[in-house]
């Protein structure tokens, strides 16, 4: 046990829905004194940054409503319950852009906001693309456009705000990482 651990008192549920639980947990702080914790439930999610035969990223942009706005983001979806994250890497691939991938390559798994949500996004690299007849289509309320765009586009939409997604931008760096480009 970490000497910073905070013991859990009690959990009261606060909302269950489709995507997300809230809870209030009060906890024991290391110090001996409670305090109240509010805690976003998630089941995870999987990014995946396809990179097409001649060196571009597949993105999508779609409107965010909690933003207000649409962003262009790398295709993304959440772990569905029991679903390996390359399963789930593999489906959102299609569903959302109509490729497959010959080879798909875990970059990292990191989490969101640890400070209030417990969820863990997988990254993967997707190449080999190809187009995929009948593809699997997407969630019934999920609009999306497709786009492909090179690195230095896609550094330029991050400058613009454009690209302004924790996973997405950490994928745009580690792309330029990978190509050798200075930071």
């Amino acid at each position: 046990m970490s000497r910073l651990e905070e013991k859990t008192l009690s959990t009261e549920p606060i909302f269950e829905g489709k995507i997300i639980k809230v809870q209030v947990d009060e906890v024991e702080l290391p110090d001996g004194k409670r305090s109240k914790r509010e805690i976003v439930k998630h089941p995870g999610a999987v990014a995946i940054l396809p990179i097409t035969q001649d060196g571009k990223i597949v993105m999508v942009e779609q409107y965010r409503k909690p933003l207000e706005r649409t962003l262009v983001e790398i295709p993304a979806g959440k772990l569905e319950p029991g679903e390996d994250p390359e399963q789930t890497a593999h489906r959102e691939l299609e569903e959302e852009t109509g490729y497959v991938c010959e080879k798909l390559t875990h970059i990292i798994s990191f989490y969101t906001s640890p400070g209030f949500a417990n969820e863990i996004v997988h990254l993967y690299l997707a190449e080999g693309l190809s187009k995929k007849e009948n593809a699997k289509a997407a969630d019934e309320d999920e609009f999306v456009e497709l786009m492909e765009m090179t690195l230095e586009e896609a550094e330029q939409y991050i400058k613009e705000n454009k690209i302004a997604d924790a996973k997405t931008v950490y994928a745009i760096q580690y792309l330029k990482l990978k190509k050798g480009h200075r930071l």
